[in-house]
Parts: structure tokens; sequence; C-alpha cells
């Protein structure tokens, strides 16, 4: 084979092999890893299916506990109703006793113990009326404690419900977490790093001072910043948004329920226009996210695992309306 015809073939062989990587790039780009802001949106729309669920799961373990508060009281008592019935059936039972061991003959000494009939049928009805009195007495006392016995019951039940309403909730948050956690592990594959402290808005919250219950709820919020995202938790340490507020506001002297959903009914609805510090704002149509706004369009609140609580603009999410409690 002459050295011409040797180049024109290794040309073209040079030319299909060009040609085959070209039709690959398509290909290799199809299958890159994707870019970190492509991370963060299928981060948050993960969290958007998983904070719903912990927002459920924080509904009723409120519930749960609620309820073991009530079978515990309703418990302590039904003890002292329960020794009285105790103690009043025993009497009964020391009555039948007797009358069965000394039969008509009570009747018989009662009549010889009197000269005057009077007397006697005085006796009689003296012990007619401590018969139906004590009979009362023991059907009050039954009754008032069957009462409360089926109110425990219906607790018993319904805490059982709820114990396996929070297994299955925590079974559903798990398969979501895991998606998280992938999708969190890839972020950091990539390089990204931790929320800069810049961006927590540090030494500018609360960004309106004021004073009273709100003023200290909001101090209290935006002492928190910086602080980890961990589900189920209301601090001092680390907080989901539903245990954020709880905290600040309880600093503050005011009871607020563990849930979105429970806050959200909670307090007076304030309009938009109206928002000052201290109210909490709701996000998305099942309300699922609260902050606490801070003032000049700007909200604390804890976001989702991975960034710490921070300050955001309230805007940044579909706003669905704020409450104010107090």
């Amino acid at each position: 084979m002459d050295r011409n015809r040797t180049f024109s073939i290794v040309r073209r062989t040079l030319v299909v092999a060009a040609v085959a990587l070209a039709g690959l790039v398509p290909s290799v780009s199809a299958h890159a890893e994707p870019s970190l802001p492509e991370i963060e949106r299928q981060l948050d729309e993960a969290w958007e299916k998983l904070e719903p669920v912990i927002e459920q799961y924080n509904d009723l373990h409120s519930q749960l506990a609620a309820n073991q508060a009530k079978a515990k009281t309703l418990t302590a008592t039904l003890t002292p109703l329960q020794q009285q019935v105790d103690a009043a059936m025993h009497e009964v039972g020391v009555m039948a006793a007797r009358q069965y061991k000394y039969g008509s003959a009570s009747v018989l000494s009662v009549l010889l113990s009197t000269d005057s009939p009077q007397t006697f049928a005085e006796q009689l009805a003296t012990l007619n009326r401590l018969a139906k009195s004590s009979a009362d007495q023991i059907a009050s006392v039954a009754q008032l404690r069957d009462g409360y016995a089926a109110d425990k019951a219906k607790i018993d039940a319904l805490v059982a419900q709820q114990q396996a309403q929070e297994t299955e909730l925590a079974a559903r948050k798990k398969s979501i977490q895991a998606e998280v956690d992938r999708l969190q592990a890839l972020r950091r594959q990539l390089g990204a790093t931790d929320v800069p402290k810049s961006e927590l808005y540090i030494g500018q919250c609360p960004a309106v001072y004021i004073g009273g219950a709100a003023g200290t709820a909001v101090k209290t919020a935006c002492a928190q910043i910086g602080k980890p995202y961990v589900f189920g938790t209301v601090g001092p340490g680390t907080f989901d948004c539903s245990g954020l507020t709880q905290y600040a506001w309880k600093a503050a002297g005011v009871s607020l329920t563990h849930y979105t959903g429970a806050q959200w009914k909670q307090g007076s609805a304030v309009s938009k226009a109206d928002l000052r510090p201290g109210d909490l704002v709701f996000f998305y149509s099942d309300l699922h996210h609260v902050g606490m706004y801070v003032g000049n369009n700007l909200m604390v609140h804890a976001s989702r695992a991975g960034v710490p609580v921070r300050m955001a603009r309230i805007d940044t999410m579909p706003y669905m309306g704020a409450r104010r409690p107090g």
C-alpha cells in the first residue's frame, strides 16, 4: 500500500471519529450534573412537600400532648371518686350482711325498744330516709364515676389513634427527608457553601424597634438568628418555623400552639397594609409556613434544613395573610 493511499485511509478514519465524537457531545451534556441554581430549585420543591408533613406532625404532636394531659387529669379525678364508690358499696354490703344475718329480728327489736307507736313510726321513717339517702348517694357517685370513665375511654382511644397517625407521618417525613438529604449531599458536592453571615442580616433585626409584648417577641425572634433548623423543635437551640414563633411569643407571655394551622386561628387578622412588628405572616395556600414580621417588609423565620434562622423579605414566598397574637 503506497503512502498516499495510507494517508487517505487514516484521514477518513479521523474524520469518522471526529463526527462520532461530535454526535456524543449532546449525550454527555444531557447527563451532566445539574447546576447549583437547579439544585437549589429542586431542594426548594422537595422542601415544599416536606414542610406540610412536618406541620401535620406538629399538629398531631400538640393534640397528643393535650389529650395525654386530659387523660392524666381524668385519671386523677377518677381515683377519689372510685374510692367514694368503694366505701359506699362497702356500707351497703355491711347492711346487706346484717339484714341477712338478723332478718326480721331487726324490725322486731325496733318494736320492742319503744312503747310508743308514734316513736316506732318515726324510727321507721328515719330508717327509710337513711336507706334512701344512701341509695341516692351511691347512685349519684356511681353515675359521676361512669361519666368520667366514659370520657377517659374516649381520650384513650383518641390518643391511640393519634399515636398511629404520628407513626404514619414520621414514615412519610422520613421518605421525603431522604430526598432532601440526597439533594443536600449533591449541593455540597458541587461546592456550595453555607449561608454567609452577611446574608443573615445580623445587627439589622429588628428592622423597626417597638415596645410592649410585641417588642419582646420580636427581639426574642431576632436573637435566634443563625441557629439551625430542626423539624419539630421549639428551641432554645434549634427551631422549625412554628416552633420559632411559638418560642418568641412565649417570651412575651403569649401562648401559641406549635402548628401553623392553629397559629393562623389565634390572635386577630391583620391586613398586609397594617402589618407591624410581631405579627405572624403566613405563606402558601395550605399555610404550612410562618414567620415573624419585623418591619420594612422583612421577617425572621426558620425556613428549612440546611439554612439557619434568618431574615428575609416577605415577598419571597406566596403570601397568604397575617395574624396579631395577644
